[in-house]
């Protein structure tokens, strides 16, 4: 890999404690920004107010973030041709990582590519094509790597197509990688196959990381009380009020209270915690400050 980027496996050892992941981004921007709800998301704040995504990176990191995500969750080839944004694909991604390398400035701060779904997180069936899936993926990882991200973040990932072509791809390229997935309450994909056979598909890519995010507290709980958790494992759960596929996120666990659905996972010495959709950087703090206390010695 790269001498300039940060390696997450090498980071984690060097801090003997679970990496700090941010918290939400696109939900927080839009209560923030109050942004034209479009196909892009909260990735046009890229382009229309960037000081105010850099301002979040920030935020997040000054809260106690080791990681924290690039705006790029709806910046993909899929999506992008969809938009009217008048600058290419390529500019576009670069200029979302540019923001969160800012934000970092010198600081030793791993900055994650997000990678989302092509199409709608939570919708069951992809309507694009085998071919178009393919390039929307590996397209999409190409622009973070070369923009200089130090891990592709694959996040809400729950088809199984999907995983396996950015598994492999990431695998044969020596992109470092970590898969987070999201499941049903019958522990299956959203397309259908079981949890525990897309773990193994995966870790036999070698990821960096395997990870379960936006999956409310009580359905992960769930998951880690009849089943083992992979070697490098991370969470980061879904904070807000409503259902988990919501449009209007509001917070619906209080920092503190986050700190305690956490704290029984970290026997099992996760590589990564940190919260997801409903969140925001006083969830990164709180987390912050019980680490300092639980890893102080």
């Amino acid at each position: 890999m790269d001498k300039s980027r940060i390696d997450i496996l090498k980071k984690q050892k060097s801090i003997n404690r679970p990496l700090i992941l941010d918290g939400a981004n696109g939900s927080l921007l839009k209560q923030v920004t109050k942004f034209e709800e479009n196909i892009l998301w909260s990735s046009i704040i890229n382009i229309t107010d960037p000081q105010k995504v850099i301002a979040l990176h920030k935020e997040y990191i000054d809260s106690g973030a080791d990681i924290i995500t690039t705006n790029t969750f709806r910046t993909n080839p899929t999506v992008y041709k969809q938009s009217n944004i008048n600058i290419s694909n390529e500019e576009f991604v670069l200029r979302s990582v540019q923001l969160a390398k800012e934000a970092r400035n010198e600081k030793e701060i791993i900055i994650a590519g997000s990678n989302a779904p092509a199409e709608d997180c939570y919708q069951i069936e992809r309507t694009i094509t085998k071919y178009d899936l393919e390039y929307n993926h590996k397209k999409q990882i190409e622009l973070l790597w070369e923009a200089g991200v130090d891990v592709i973040w694959n996040e809400t990932q729950s088809h199984w197509a999907e995983i396996e072509i950015i598994s492999k791809f990431c695998s044969s390229n020596s992109i470092p990688f970590v898969m987070n997935f999201f499941f049903t309450s019958e522990l299956n994909l959203l397309s259908g196959e079981p949890l525990a056979e897309a773990l193994i598909m995966v870790e036999d890519s070698s990821p960096a990381g395997i990870g379960f995010n936006c999956i409310k507290p009580e359905l992960f709980k769930k998951y880690s009380e009849n089943n083992i958790l992979p070697k490098s494992w991370g969470l980061y759960l879904n904070c807000g009020a409503g259902n988990v596929d919501d449009k209007d996120i509001s917070c619906g666990i209080e920092p503190k209270d986050y700190v305690e659905v956490i704290r029984p996972f970290l026997k099992s010495n996760p590589l990564f915690i940190g919260s997801c959709c409903g969140s925001n950087p006083n969830h990164t703090k709180a987390i912050k400050e019980y680490f300092n206390e639980v890893y102080r010695n």
